[in-house]
């Protein structure tokens, strides 16, 4: 039971990480709008592929967990 409840812990901590990071993300002015973003609008149809922040965020969180979780 006690591996049952640091894996409880550790989602917990998980969401409360993800919530606080959707109420403070969008506050952020340069997140979304990197160059290599790309915004395509037509009169029906709007895509939007965020190339540059993906690869930005999946690098600082590739790099605080080589931080936190080292073996």
């Amino acid at each position: 039971m006690g591996g049952l409840g640091k894996l409880l812990v550790l989602l917990g901590g998980l969401l409360v990480v993800l919530g606080l990071a959707l109420q403070f993300l969008p506050r952020v002015p340069w997140l979304g709008r990197l160059p290599g973003d790309f915004f395509i609008k037509t009169d029906h149809v709007t895509i939007y592929i965020p190339l540059a922040t993906n690869i930005v965020v999946s690098l600082l969180l590739t790099l605080l967990l080589n931080l936190f979780i080292r073996r």
